[in-house]
């Protein structure tokens, strides 16, 4: 299977997407998820330490062998010793799941950089990676145009963003290019923006018809080409240079087999009419409050 796949986890600690009928993976099954991501030579799990259970499942488990990347939450206020605090997550991040070290350690709220306490995360951070408790430091964003403001501020080893069929921002803005030059991996999420792009126009909920003209188009190019939406996303995202790892969330080990089945294969041109900028429904986040 591709090794460019990094394994999402959210759905190991939270009931996740807009697609998720089943809510938490139960722990059985993130067992056999993780066995056969090991059979199909997967590497790479992304969890955070505010995805609910999921570092513990996954420490209960046992993840040694793994790259793991886990994202470190916003800094509450009223803390006096920032390095202290980023220290102390961080090893309580470890200690559930039960690994000496981190691969990668992210900033879940990167804008902070900016903030008052900036440069004293910053210091953190680095500190971090000096100790030999994480090997590499970086940040997740929600859209390209953060990293405008952000990229520079301190030493960046991996940036995470949204990337999809539909979301080609990292490359319109030039950060694929730029992210590559610098060194830099990049990491996308929501290539299948949270299942939304594998809904059939039967499934979708109603508050997303007001793009009605996009979805026309993109399942009328699925019938033209043959190609299921878990192809034609997946394929896509993985067919880009410049991108290191596509971050992919499964609920079974069955949906990983249907994955690891559907990344290889031919891939016809993309029209450029599925790309858009519509930072309303590029952003889950903002999903629900409409």
């Amino acid at each position: 299977m591709n090794c460019k796949i990094a394994l999402g986890t959210v759905q190991f600690g939270l009931a996740y997407g807009i697609a998720n009928k089943a809510g938490q993976v139960e722990s059985t099954e993130v067992g056999a998820i993780l066995n056969l991501a090991n059979n199909l030579h997967l590497d790479t799990l992304d969890t955070a330490i505010a995805y609910g259970e999921s570092e513990a499942v996954l420490g209960s488990l046992g993840v040694n062998e793994w790259n793991i990347i886990s994202k470190l939450s916003a800094l509450p206020a009223g803390i006096v010793d920032v390095n202290r605090w980023v220290e102390t997550e961080v090893h309580e991040s470890c200690q559930r799941l039960k690994v000496n070290r981190l691969h990668g350690l992210l900033l879940h709220r990167p804008a902070q950089l900016t903030g008052p306490r900036g440069q004293e995360i910053q210091n953190a951070l680095s500190h971090l990676k000096k100790s030999g408790l994480v090997d590499k430091i970086g940040i997740s964003v929600y859209e390209p145009a953060e990293l405008d403001q952000l990229f520079g501020m301190m030493q960046i080893d991996i940036v995470q963003a949204p990337f999809s069929i539909i979301d080609r921002r990292l490359i319109e803005s030039g950060w694929i290019k730029r992210l590559q030059n610098e060194g830099c991996e990049l990491h996308v999420r929501s290539i299948f923006l949270q299942g939304l792009l594998l809904m059939n126009a039967e499934q979708r909920p109603s508050q997303f018809n007001r793009w009605r003209s996009l979805w026309s188009r993109w399942d009328a190019w699925l019938k033209e080409t043959g190609l299921t939406p878990l192809e034609a996303c997946l394929r896509y995202a993985l067919s880009v240079e410049g991108i290191a790892k596509v971050v992919l969330g499964v609920e079974s080990a069955v949906q990983l087999k249907e994955i690891s089945m559907a990344a290889s294969g031919g891939l016809p041109p993309i029209p450029d009419s599925f790309s858009l900028c519509d930072e309303e429904l590029l952003n889950p986040a903002l999903w629900v409050n409409k």
